[in-house]
C-alpha cells in the first residue's frame, strides 16, 4: 500500500472556494463591506517580500482585499508599534500580519503583543497562545493550524498517539505541540539542545518537523507507517525532513512544496474571514 500524500495544495483551493461563498454572505449582510487583511512589511527582503505578495494574491482569490504597509528596514520598535496600533483601531481592517522576521533592532515579540487579540489572525500574540494551549477561542498560529487542518481532513487519528515535534520556535513548534496535545497526543518537543535526536524520532507515529534545517531529519530515523509532516522549505525544494527516504514506508506525507505550506496562508485568509464574521456578528 503506497503513502497517503497530504496534499495541502489540493486542500487550500478548496478551502478558498469555501471561504469566497463566506465572503459573499458577509458582503451581502453588511451592505459590500469586504474583509480585510493588513499586511506589514519591515524592510525589502526578498522571501518576505514574495509570502507578503502570495497572502495578497490569496486575498483577491476569494473577493478579500489586503492592505500593505511596506516601512523601511531602520525604523525602530516606536515606529512599528505606532503603525500597529493605527491598524488596531482602523475599523475597516479585520486581521493584522506581521510578516517575520524583523530588523534585529526591532523587538519582534513586544510588536507582536501589540496587534488586538480581535485581529491576531496569524496567531502571534501571547495572549493568543495562552488561550489557545487552554482551548479557550483564539486564533491559532497560522502554520501549526493549517497541519492540524490537513490532518483532520485527510482522518488522522491524532487521540492516544506519540508525536514528536522538532522545533520550538514561538509560531511553530510551541503551538503545534499544544494543538497536538490539546486533540489528546502524548507529545515530545526535540530540539538543537536535544541529545540522541534520532532516538526521540524514531518513537514517532507523528512526526513534525519545525526546525528550519534542510533535512536535518533523515529518513532512518522515521519507523514504518509514521504519519510524516514537514513545516519545512528550503532551497532547492526541500524541508527539513529527508522524504525520498520515507515515501514508500510511511503511512502519510506532506509533500514539499505543496503540503504544509498553501495550508499555512489558507488559515490565515480562513481566520481573517471569521475575525469579520464575528466582527459584525455574522455566525
Amino acid at each position: 500500500m503506497s503513502a497517503i500524500v497530504l496534499d495541502g495544495k489540493a486542500l487550500a483551493t478548496q478551502v478558498e472556494q469555501q471561504l469566497a461563498k463566506r465572503v459573499e454572505v458577509i458582503k451581502e449582510k453588511t451592505q459590500g463591506i469586504t474583509p480585510i487583511l493588513a499586511t506589514i512589511l519591515v524592510g525589502d527582503d526578498p522571501a518576505s517580500a514574495t509570502y507578503v505578495r502570495m497572502k495578497g494574491n490569496a486575498c483577491r482569490r476569494v473577493g478579500m482585499e489586503s492592505i500593505q504597509v511596506m516601512m523601511d528596514s531602520d525604523i525602530n520598535t516606536h515606529q512599528l508599534l505606532t503603525e500597529i496600533n493605527e491598524l488596531n483601531h482602523n475599523p475597516d481592517v479585520h486581521g493584522i500580519l506581521l510578516q517575520h522576521p524583523v530588523p534585529p533592532q526591532v523587538d519582534e515579540r513586544r510588536c507582536f503583543d501589540q496587534i488586538a487579540l480581535v485581529k491576531d489572525v496569524d496567531g502571534v500574540t501571547s495572549l493568543g497562545f495562552g488561550k489557545m494551549a487552554m482551548q479557550e477561542f483564539a486564533y491559532g498560529s497560522a502554520t501549526p493550524a493549517g497541519i492540524m487542518s490537513i490532518l483532520k481532513h485527510y482522518d488522522i487519528n491524532i487521540s492516544g498517539k506519540h508525536a514528536v515535534v522538532v522545533g520550538r520556535s514561538a509560531i511553530l513548534g510551541k503551538p503545534m505541540a499544544m494543538m497536538l496535545l490539546n486533540q489528546n497526543a502524548t507529545v515530545t518537543i526535540c530540539h538543537s539542545r536535544t541529545q540522541d535526536l534520532p532516538r526521540y524520532v524514531k518513537q514517532a507515529d507523528i512526526i513534525v518537523g519545525a526546525v528550519g534545517k534542510p533535512e536535518l531529519i533523515k529518513g532512518d530515523w522515521i519507523k514504518d507507517d509514521a504519519v510524516v509532516i514537514d513545516a519545512g522549505y528550503h532551497p532547492g525544494a526541500i524541508g527539513d525532513i529527508e522524504l525520498s527516504a520515507i515515501k514508500d514506508r510511511c503511512y502519510a506525507y506532506t509533500p514539499v512544496p505543496g503540503g504544509v505550506g498553501p495550508m499555512t496562508i489558507a488559515t490565515l485568509i480562513t481566520q481573517t474571514v471569521t475575525a469579520a464574521e464575528r466582527h459584525y456578528e455574522i455566525y
